[in-house]
């Protein structure tokens, strides 16, 4: 074409969760039935949704409002709702008018990314959540700016590296975090909250909190929400129905804006976010409208438990068949609804494979893994051989090398049955050049 019409940072956009996925549908071409233990879909992996809950939305079909345009920013009524619960707890508080609805968390991540100066640079985790990490790098034109999140110390940040890059990066305008952490499952403790929040106040940025999985956190841990601790400094919670209810296909997710006063910089960035809705008139109005039924009905607390006992006798279940292979490092996840395998430094190289039985499979397999990163190789060659379709950890924006599974299988058999062939395939891919 006459210009450049490719933006800047086209090339960040990568999104590993979904990329492997073109892998996997090739290898089921040529005859191999697919697991898939890539993405987070409750729904897909055969979870039933609370007959209740289905009750309530079938009845809200009903209702004409359900078909209309909501408020740009979300139903009123809803969003004094959520206001009300933020404000139940100790901490910074939130109006009506602090929240803002989207078609899903990803049009939220869009919409906080893209409407940053470019030269406003957020850092985030890493391992980190690739929706995250290919946004911010796509809007600045540069690699994503992470942290470390530390395996020999459970998956915590490492605060000693953020505070360092804070200091000496003054292109840095914010810190994101994930709590409970997507991949590695961890919760932050209060205390830990407080140094970042405490990071933040000393260098005057802001904090993106995403909370996608307040909800799914397992029994004896503590969550903290990100309000709690904030005090004065100016901060964003990200949350959704998608992983509670769940609903994914419903794309509703919001933001919990806290502390706009505090800073008029800040406050004109979140009027840009509002604006930008406007845009679009709307987010989808029936799941908004869910939300107070669902949500304030007795039996939600009692979904909500027993949904989280039950992924973490899952994660636990894992945790048993992976724990003592020689040359990987496992640890228990605290929530949200995933399992991250490590591999030690030095226990990859580019001589390890599977025997794959069938030829053109074979074939296939050895023809792309040729320069991939060494965790992918052994994604590639599991999919080749058992078609479990896993997400390696390099495609989380680190130098880390692993994958991630998740925890969703409700059938008992299948389940026990994958975790054991990601098991003995690891064993057998890290034997297979010694």
């Amino acid at each position: 074409m006459r210009r450049e019409i490719v933006h800047v940072g086209a090339e960040q956009l990568i999104y590993e969760i979904r990329q492997i996925v073109g892998v996997a549908h090739e290898i089921a071409k040529l005859g191999k039935d697919i697991k898939w233990e890539n993405i987070g879909d409750p729904v897909e992996k055969g979870l039933k949704i609370e007959p209740w809950m289905k009750k309530i939305i079938t009845g809200l079909t009903s209702e004409d409002k359900s078909y209309g345009y909501a408020d740009s920013q979300g139903v009123p009524a809803v969003r004094k709702f959520l206001a009300d619960m933020a404000n139940s707890r100790d901490g910074a508080k939130a109006a009506a008018d602090d929240i803002i609805f989207f078609n899903g968390l990803g049009d939220a991540v869009a919409k906080i990314f893209g409407f940053l100066k470019r030269e406003a640079r957020i850092i985030g985790p890493s391992p980190a959540y690739s929706t995250h990490s290919s946004a911010e790098a796509a809007h600045s034109g540069y690699e994503h700016l992470t942290y470390k999140l530390d395996p020999d110390n459970s998956w915590l940040p490492d605060l000693e590296d953020l505070r360092n890059k804070v200091r000496y990066n003054d292109s840095i305008a914010g810190i994101l975090l994930i709590n409970p952490d997507n991949p590695t499952g961890i919760v932050y403790s209060r205390e830990l909250l407080q140094e970042i929040v405490d990071i933040a106040a000393e260098y005057d940025l802001f904090i993106i909190a995403d909370e996608t999985y307040c909800n799914v956190v397992f029994p004896g841990v503590e969550f903290t929400y990100i309000n709690e601790v904030a005090g004065r400094v100016p901060a964003i919670s990200m949350k959704s129905v998608s992983k509670e209810y769940p609903w994914p296909g419903a794309r509703c997710g919001w933001l919990e804006v806290y502390n706009r006063g505090e800073d008029e910089e800040f406050n004109t960035y979140v009027l840009s976010l509002i604006n930008a809705k406007r845009l679009e008139v709307c987010s989808t109005t029936l799941p908004q409208l869910s939300i107070p039924p669902i949500m304030g009905d007795k039996r939600y607390l009692e979904h909500i438990r027993v949904q989280s006992e039950t992924l973490a006798a899952r994660a636990a279940e894992a945790y048993s068949v992976m724990k003592d292979i020689e040359g990987v490092q496992v640890i228990l996840p605290q929530g949200a609804l995933y399992f991250t395998v490590l591999f030690e430094e030095g226990v990859l190289n580019e001589r390890q494979k599977l025997e794959i039985p069938e030829p053109d499979i074979r074939a296939f397999i050895e023809g792309i893994t040729a320069g991939s990163a060494l965790d992918k190789r052994f994604v590639y060659y599991l999919l080749g051989v058992e078609g479990i379709c896993v997400v390696p950890l390099t495609g989380f924006c680190s130098a880390l090398k692993g994958f991630r599974f998740t925890l969703l299988e409700t059938d008992d058999k299948k389940r026990t049955g994958i975790y054991t062939a990601i098991a003995d395939r690891v064993k057998e891919f890290l034997a297979s050049s010694k």
